[in-house]
């Protein structure tokens, strides 16, 4: 059995006690540290870096958010982000908790199968960082792909494109508005919703991933993972990673996963060049 390196954050001295119990029942759980503040939390995490953090969004002096953004700044941990599943007594906090990509945003207080499902979202996430082979040709081939979507479309792929929806209705403060999709930058899956993410702004719309991908034009839009769909147009970079996946890295800064299991998209989308 792998273990997962697990780090809890909590400023409650009672709900940090309560999650290392909880998580004391499970076998690949090694827990490596607890922290009572943000700061702590990023010299742990320099110091053993976990794979997986719980951790608490409103504390004092760094938040859990702060946390992350140093992380995302490298100055805590070498190489690859731990996962991290965010915890709060409040709900406020819920998109931009997916708008940093958290595998999961436990409210409190919450039970042994809440914190169950929340672990199965987070191996899931992990064992996709470590698992595949590596390829090379990923690099080329994506890069193909993105001066397809740059260059003049054949007329098959106007008229295809033509087909599908040009915005988004949302529903927010109760009223509705549309978002162009050529104007979002990446979707991404959030349990019953999907999550668009617009330059520096998120709306959450009650629609499954494989619904709104399906609608989307093709040439312009693709799926890169599991959980989330990328406008080709805003990618900038892109980095091998560990075993055949990469970094997809956009312009505004944004770093996405590119999952070998989703290689499948490549024939259909680079025709020969595959």
């Amino acid at each position: 059995m792998v273990k997962l390196r697990t780090l809890i954050v909590d400023d409650e001295p009672l709900a940090l006690e309560r999650l290392r119990s909880l998580l004391a029942a499970e076998p690949d759980i090694d827990l490596v540290g607890q922290c009572a503040s943000g700061e702590d939390a990023i010299e742990v995490m320099r110091q053993h870096e976990p794979d997986l953090v719980f951790l608490d969004v409103q504390m004092p002096e760094l938040t859990g958010f702060d946390v992350v953004k140093s992380l995302r700044g490298g100055e805590a941990v070498s190489e690859a982000l731990p996962v991290i599943v965010f915890v709060t007594a409040s709900a406020q906090h819920a998109v931009e908790a997916f708008n940093v990509c958290a595998a999961d945003y436990l409210l409190k207080p919450f039970d042994r199968s809440r914190l169950q499902e929340s672990l199965r979202r987070a191996r899931s996430r992990i064992n996709q960082h470590r698992t595949g082979e590596a390829n090379n040709q990923i690099n080329d081939q994506l890069t193909a792909l993105i001066n397809t979507a740059a260059r003049s479309q054949v007329s098959e792929e106007k008229h295809r494109s033509e087909m599908h929806i040009k915005r988004i209705a949302v529903k927010a403060s109760g009223r509705v508005f549309f978002v162009k999709t050529e104007d979002i930058d990446w979707i991404e899956a959030a349990d019953n919703y999907v999550c668009l993410h617009v330059g520096s702004k998120s709306h959450l719309v009650r629609e499954t991933l494989s619904n709104i991908e399906s609608q989307l034009g093709a040439t312009l839009f693709a799926r890169i993972h599991r959980g989330a769909i990328v406008n080709l147009e805003r990618i900038k970079e892109l980095h091998p990673h560990f075993h055949g996946e990469h970094v997809v890295i956009l312009h505004n800064g944004t770093r996405l996963m590119l999952s070998r299991n989703y290689r499948h998209n490549l024939p259909h989308l680079l025709g020969k060049n595959f």
